[in-house]
C-alpha cells in the first residue's frame, strides 16, 4: 500500500509567504520542497521526482514562466499551478499556453489551494488509471476477465458482468488491498461526482459483494468518508 507523501515542488521568492505556505501543506500531509527563486527551483526540481509544482509568475533571476517552459521540456505531465498578484487576463492565458493546469490569484484561500491540489492529483490518478491495459486479474480464488465481462470461480459457471459492474470490480482490482477513491471511481466511470451518481455506486457496490462472497477470503471494504478497499485475505493466517 503506498502510503508515502505526495512530493510538491514550491518555487516562491517572498520568504515569510513561502515558509507558511510550505508548513500548511506540510500539515495537510504534503512532502514540499521550498525554492526560493526560479533558477534554484529548477535545480531542485531536476534532483528529485515531484507529483505538483506550485510556481509564483513574479521572481528574480527567471520567472514563472520561462520556469514552467523548462519544466515541461524535462517532463510533459507533471501537473502545475501558477500563484501571480497580478490578475491580468494576459498572464493567465500565457500561463495556460506554457502548460498550466491551475491559476491563483495572491492573497487566496488556502483551503481553496487544497482542493485545486487535491482535484488535480484525483485527475492524475484517474489518467494513469485509464492508461493502464491489464485486463486479467486473480482475486483470491475467483478469476475477472474484464474484456469479456466474465467474473469466475473455480469451475463454476462464469458470471458475466454488467459494463458498470465489471469497470467498477477492474478498478478495485487495480487497487487490490488499496484504497479506491469514491471520487475516481465516480469520475472514471459515472463521468460526474454528484449525491446521486455516489448513491448508484453504493448499489453496484453491494453487487458486488454479493459475487465475491463465494470466497470467503475476499471483501470490499467501506472506508468512511474516503472510498472502498478490495482486501484478500491470506488464507493461511487471514491477514491481508
Amino acid at each position: 500500500m503506498e502510503t508515502e507523501n505526495k512530493k510538491i515542488l514550491l518555487v516562491e521568492d517572498d520568504p515569510n509567504f513561502g515558509t507558511v505556505l510550505k508548513d500548511y501543506l506540510a500539515m495537510n500531509d504534503y512532502d514540499v520542497t521550498h525554492a526560493k527563486n526560479g533558477m534554484e527551483g529548477f535545480e531542485k526540481f531536476k534532483k528529485d521526482d515531484f507529483d505538483l509544482c506550485i510556481l509564483d509568475v513574479m521572481m528574480p533571476y527567471k520567472d514563472g514562466f520561462t520556469l514552467a517552459k523548462e519544466i515541461r521540456e524535462k517532463n510533459q505531465e507533471i501537473p502545475i499551478i501558477f500563484l501571480t498578484a497580478k490578475a491580468m487576463k494576459e498572464d493567465v492565458l500565457k500561463g495556460y499556453k506554457v502548460g498550466a493546469d491551475d491559476y491563483l490569484n495572491k492573497p487566496f484561500d488556502s483551503e481553496v489551494l487544497l482542493m485545486k491540489i487535491k482535484a488535480i492529483m484525483q485527475r492524475k490518478a484517474t489518467d494513469n488509471v485509464s492508461d493502464s491495459k491489464q485486463f486479467e486479474f486473480q482475486i483470491g480464488g475467483l478469476h475477472l476477465n474484464s474484456k469479456l465481462r466474465f467474473l469466475t470461480y473455480k469451475n463454476e459457471e462464469p458470471i458475466k458482468l454488467s459494463p458498470k459492474e465489471n469497470e467498477l470490480l477492474r478498478l478495485l482490482a487495480l487497487h487490490e488491498n488499496d484504497l479506491m477513491p469514491r471520487e475516481l471511481a465516480l469520475t472514471k466511470i459515472w463521468r460526474d461526482d454528484n449525491y446521486f451518481t455516489s448513491r448508484s455506486m453504493d448499489v453496484y457496490i453491494a453487487k458486488l459483494r454479493k459475487y465475491l462472497k463465494k470466497d470467503p477470503s475476499v471483501e470490499i471494504l467501506n472506508i468512511h468518508g474516503e472510498g472502498f478497499r478490495l482486501v484478500v485475505k491470506n488464507q493461511d493466517n487471514g491477514e491481508a
